[in-house]
């Protein structure tokens, strides 16, 4: 295997840079740095400088954000305008782990409740939880190295971190401005490495956490592997289902669903992908979703104009338009799109009924593709949103506050959105799949919380009632 990584441009494939590719003993070498600055306990680093460091790497973060959104971009294909609200996002994402670190307090346990327990006191503190490895992804190139390496530091975890091998330059950035900010040397780490690598880093036994954003078979074979002990989030993928009922605004509606479905081009974990609406507005809406979808434009990600972007590989259009073309065999209605554009690029498409064992509705599309189904009975419609194995983030629309109760209730999902798409977040809110879509919670504050641990201390003393 190569030792040097090529990170070409998504939408044109040109290089855009050539790196080096770390060996067994140099992973080696960061670990052990890693795991030699957590067993000593005096070399841990006060809240208080954790906070000043943090500080200025905001600052230096605010003074970069044109340069780290064109290289955001450029890298993972996400629009400019869209990776310019990442980057805004990923500042504010160090802001809220500076302020999460006040947040780190333990609690007084009652003692003298029993005879037994007399003469003392005692109460938890809140320890880092040791080495965390963070396996990243390509969507959110920038704000997901927040997310997996700021909240490991803020809790006072030395981290090493893999970036995805197709969008690594973001996170190296991003260790420049860590550096160049003061934060001590092995605290954040990053390695750019193959897969055999990875899993190495993932499962050797001095790794305590390990935060994982990527495929599901990847996390759950990753997981299956870990040392004894070593605790875990696993981030996978959705099919985020909607219900809309028919009191709805159509106008109003239109467009949060259609920027929850192209964003990015269809890849993110929480897209709109299935909608499930009554049959008397089932066709209108699907209509006016295509005539929306129709006018996105697609193309050059450094267009400031661009809406929707490529797909991180050639094969994964090729891929998109198999399913689709499936679905289109099986009797779904192709609304809009359905065609390649290039060989980077795919229309935004809408389909209307597709048959529920086409892959559209049996798997996450992971592309610009959304699925209008219609329905006469609420319940039908939830339990075939409920069908699959994946259960991440979910919507209803709906202007009765009982439906929308009973709805949020019934459907599985880690959180239901009212009255808005699927793929609605911000970075201080719990985040993540259950059952098959993931393990553990994302959103800075609870991914601070995961990375330290309780310790009790019981102090005796004749002196204490």
């Amino acid at each position: 295997m190569s030792n040097v990584l090529k990170v070409t441009s998504p939408y044109d494939h040109h290089l855009i840079r050539e790196l080096p590719m770390i060996d067994a003993k140099e992973l080696e070498a960061k670990i052990h740095t890693a795991y030699s600055l957590f067993a000593d306990p005096s070399s841990w680093i006060p809240a208080h400088r954790r906070i000043a460091l943090l500080e200025k790497v905001r600052e230096l973060m605010e003074s970069r954000v044109e340069e780290l959104t064109k290289l955001a971009a450029e890298e993972g294909g996400k629009p400019y305008q869209d990776s310019k609200v990442e980057v805004m996002r990923a500042i504010n994402g160090v802001k809220i782990a500076t302020e999460e670190i006040g947040q780190l307090a333990g609690k007084q346990i009652p003692m003298g409740l029993t005879e037994a327990s007399a003469n003392r006191i005692a109460f938890t503190m809140r320890e880092p939880i040791g080495v965390v490895a963070s396996i990243s992804a390509f969507n959110h190139p920038l704000n997901l190295i927040i997310h997996q390496t700021i909240t490991a530091f803020a809790a006072g975890c030395p981290v090493i971190v893999k970036p995805a091998g197709t969008t690594p330059l973001s996170c190296l950035a991003m260790m420049e401005i860590l550096e160049e900010a003061g934060i001590p040397k092995g605290w954040v780490q990053s390695v750019i490495c193959d897969n055999e690598l990875a899993e190495k880093l993932a499962t050797d036994k001095r790794i305590n956490y390990l935060s994982f954003i990527g495929s599901a078979k990847v996390g759950w074979y990753l997981k299956s592997k870990l040392a004894p002990g070593t605790r875990c989030a696993l981030e996978h993928g959705g099919a985020a289902p909607v219900i809309v009922e028919d009191d709805v605004d159509v106008e109003a509606i239109v467009p949060p669903l259609v920027k929850g479905g192209f964003y990015h081009a269809g890849q993110v974990c929480v897209s709109v992908q299935k909608v499930f609406v009554r049959e008397s507005l089932a066709k209108s809406l699907a209509e006016k979703m295509a005539e929306q979808a129709q006018k996105l434009k697609v193309g050059d990600p450094l267009d400031k104009d661009t809406e929707v972007g490529p797909l991180i590989k050639a094969s994964e259009v090729d891929r998109v338009q198999e399913w689709v073309q499936e679905a289109v065999g099986k009797g779904a209605k192709l609304l809009c799109g359905g065609k390649k554009i290039g060989d980077t690029c795919y229309e935004p498409t809408v389909l209307f009924n597709p048959p529920h064992d086409a892959k559209v509705s049996t798997e996450e599309i992971f592309g610009p593709v959304v699925c209008i189904y219609s329905y006469t009975d609420r319940e039908e419609a939830i339990r075939l949103a409920n069908s699959l194995d994946y259960h991440f983030q979910a919507a209803v629309f709906t202007k009765d506050i009982d439906i929308a109760m009973d709805t949020v209730r019934k459907l599985n999902a880690t959180a239901v959105m009212v009255n808005d798409h699927t793929a609605f977040r911000v970075d201080w809110m719990p985040f993540g799949g259950r059952d098959a879509s993931g393990e553990g919670l994302g959103g800075i504050p609870y991914s601070m919380h995961e990375m330290t641990r309780d310790k009790l201390m019981v102090i005796k003393s004749k002196l204490l009632p």
